[in-house]
């Protein structure tokens, strides 16, 4: 084995947090492999958390204190990084925020409100504005600046998840930005469609009745962990990880994307809707 570097105290929460799990591993004599035997991560999850670049799940931090007999360290100091990672996010959104930048699949229904991982810049300054409207604007740019930067995901020299979002028709009728605005939102769309980043379906507004006519949905799946769900309401969210409710939503939005257009179908409406908001002009 090789001589241990110090750790440094100085960089951030979650590199230091890693750091110090790596050190205890190493001087346990334990592989990763062999540190998250009897859990239900990989072992590049685990690299991952060493490396300060995911946070570490509460359930795994206890299976790790309990190997390493750290009475507790890693499940308290998990909280520490969880707020180091999640400024301009809600609390009760920190698991999403971090599982969205390892899944393997991300499958996504909102029916009143473009997903945040699809906004522009000025429909997520409307939708936080719309969110908080007494807030200084300090907090509204420092909110809608951390949405903005959950769409690095899609960039072009960053592993892709499999995205599939399936948008109301309603949104492309209802727009809560200006038309020069709304035609930049759908013509973003339409590009990361064209490039192959995302695949998104259009709901019809008279499909009838479907599984999701109540709440929102987004569903992921990953290589070395299992597969979450998170649904929102306005001041809260909720992440689920029990297997047959995972299942249940799994099936319902299968339904739901049997309701929708097919991408080529849903892609042309899209590209419609930015024409109309090139124009000036609204979809009725």
């Amino acid at each position: 084995m090789g001589q241990r570097k110090d750790i440094d105290g100085s960089t951030g929460v979650p590199t230091f947090y890693g750091s110090e799990l790596r050190w205890k591993r190493e001087e346990a004599g334990l592989t990763l492999q062999q540190l998250v035997e009897g859990s239900f991560y990989g072992p590049s999850h685990l690299s991952e958390i060493e490396r300060g670049t995911r946070r570490m799940p509460a359930e795994l931090a206890e299976h790790v204190d309990k190997v390493l007999g750290t009475d507790g360290f890693f499940r308290r100091r998990c909280e520490d990084v969880r707020r180091a990672k999640r400024r301009g996010h809600a609390s009760y959104f920190e698991r999403v925020l971090e599982a969205e930048k390892h899944a393997e699949t991300i499958e996504e229904w909102c029916p009143t409100l473009i997903p945040g991982l699809l906004q522009t810049d000025a429909y997520a300054r409307a939708v936080v504005r719309a969110t908080h409207p007494l807030a200084p604007d300090e907090e509204v740019e420092e909110k809608a600046t951390a949405r903005l930067a959950r769409a690095r995901l899609f960039e072009e020299n960053h592993k892709t998840p499999v995205y599939w979002a399936i948008l109301s028709e309603s949104l492309l009728r209802q727009s809560i930005v200006p038309p020069d605005q709304a035609a930049e939102q759908w013509e973003h769309i339409a590009g990361l469609a064209r490039r192959h980043r995302i695949v998104p379906q259009i709901l019809p507004w008279n499909c009838g009745a479907h599984p999701f006519m109540l709440g929102t949905a987004k569903i992921m799946t990953f290589p070395d962990a299992p597969p979450l769900v998170y649904t929102e309401a306005l001041h809260s969210g909720d992440t689920i990880d029990d297997p047959g409710l995972v299942k249940e939503y799994r099936r319902s939005y299968d339904l739901l994307r049997a309701a929708a257009l097919p991408p080529e179908a849903s892609l042309a409406l899209i590209e419609q809707a930015a024409e109309d908001g090139r124009n000036g002009e609204q979809r009725v």
